[in-house]
């Protein structure tokens, strides 16, 4: 029964309300459209999903109800984070690498990402296990640090709905990359487009590669709804990319249900886990292949990688805005 003098407000509009009351979030990041790095696709997919959650997201610019900033490594302005930085606004540093590491020099970039992180940092979130012991190592302890992983959109990355039989076909071997440095494994791309079986696999290239692959069927980059369709196409994922903090290629691939090939270096291990094998030299590539080929049912029942809901969750839990 309705009460005389009260108006009844439609839940969308209480549900509206209360998420205008929630916290406002800024992300540092010079953010890109299309085909990207992973930093830049993982940062467009949490923003999505923060805003899904029912918070404001601003990306780098402070407002008046701002109560959060994260900072993405060392793409930030220093001199604007300090005259846009209020006392009350707790700062949490994303960081990945040691950069000089997956680079191959040192260039000056992590004592950056150090200085950046002790004049502004309340937390620090690294991507990996392997990220955080990597800095450790070279002595570089930044603030209150936590691991979480990244997480591919799974309105983008997510298995089909009906995967062809391999019966009577060749298994489909993927590699992506967007950067063509070398240690994105060109050189291991090369070796296997040279050897592979192609009785039996087919190798498909997304990106962009160092090396030339003129067996391989090559696709420049392509926007992420692009890649993600290819991604549901294939059997096998194959990275060679070294000193990864946290692969953002390999966790859409695994989020679209791909069992891996992988290097053992960096994170990757970390993230596959039991859903494929590792190796050590091109040259084991062939049997790997042949072995995986015959368990890729039961490496891929054995995918295990955080939603994004809640990577969002533990950003948020550690960006104080819960």
């Amino acid at each position: 029964m309705r009460i005389p003098g009260r108006t009844r407000v439609p839940a969308e509009a209480a549900l509206l309300a209360a998420r205008l009351r929630r916290p406002e979030i800024a992300i540092v990041h010079p953010f890109q459209r299309g085909p990207w790095g992973g930093s830049n696709q993982f940062l467009v997919a949490l923003r999505g999903e923060l805003r899904r959650q029912g918070f404001r997201v601003e990306a780098n610019a402070f407002a008046r109800t701002t109560r959060a900033c994260l900072l993405n490594s060392f793409l930030v302005d220093e001199q604007r984070l300090r005259r846009g930085l209020r006392p009350d606004i707790r700062v949490v540093h994303r960081v990945d690498g040691p950069v000089g590491t997956y680079r191959g020099a040192d260039d000056g970039t992590d004592l950056r990402i150090a200085d950046i992180n002790a004049e502004f940092a309340h937390a620090t979130v690294f991507q990996s296990r392997y990220s955080l012991e990597a800095h450790e190592q070279l002595g570089l302890h930044l603030r209150e640090p936590v691991v979480i992983h990244n997480a591919a959109d799974p309105s983008l990355f997510h298995p089909p709905t009906h995967r062809e039989p391999i019966d009577g076909r060749r298994i489909r071997i993927v590699a992506t990359s967007w950067s063509a440095h070398p240690n994105k494994g060109g050189a291991t791309y090369r070796w296997l487009d040279k050897r592979l079986d192609r009785t039996r696999y087919e190798f498909t290239f997304v990106g962009r590669c160092s090396e030339e692959l003129p067996h391989a069927r090559v696709v420049p980059p392509v926007p992420p709804r692009a890649l993600a369709e290819i991604l549901r196409t294939q059997d096998v994922y194959l990275t060679a990319s070294l000193h990864e903090s946290c692969s953002n290629a390999l966790l859409e691939a695994l989020a679209s249900g791909l069992p891996a090939l992988y290097v053992d270096s960096g994170a990757n291990g970390e993230l596959v886990g039991d859903a494929g094998r590792p190796f050590h030299a091109p040259e084991e590539l062939p049997e790997l292949l042949d072995r995986l080929a015959g368990e890729l049912e039961e490496r891929r029942a054995r995918i295990r990688i955080p939603s994004l809901a809640d990577v969002a969750r533990r950003y948020l839990e550690i960006m104080g805005a819960v």
